[in-house]
């Protein structure tokens, strides 16, 4: 990891790993991961804010508020709250958390 994460799990969750990447390093998630939560497992934050220095983390989880918008390697953009990760995945956040 390049940054403590911004979550924790507060307790172990069953079934395969699934591999994906974040800015090219390794990372690590859950069968059933949400690729939000995969990533704030890792980072601080998801991406760069757009409009100035800051980073991004997402706001209300729940696919509403457009915040947690990342970019895919492959060119897909999703939104990173209701998307569930997939093997492979190549996430790319423009810096965040490094």
């Amino acid at each position: 990891m390049t940054a403590p994460g911004l979550f924790r799990r507060v307790r172990a969750r069953p079934g395969p790993a699934i591999p994906f990447s974040i800015d090219g390093a390794p990372a690590e998630a859950r069968a059933g991961d949400l690729l939000i939560g995969a990533i704030l497992l890792h980072r601080r934050a998801l991406r760069r804010f757009e409009f100035g220095p800051g980073e991004r983390a997402g706001f209300c989880l729940m696919g509403a508020c457009q915040d947690c918008w990342v970019d895919l390697a492959d060119g897909r953009r999703l939104r990173a709250c209701t998307t569930l990760v997939e093997p492979g995945m190549a996430v790319v956040t423009g810096g965040a958390g490094a």
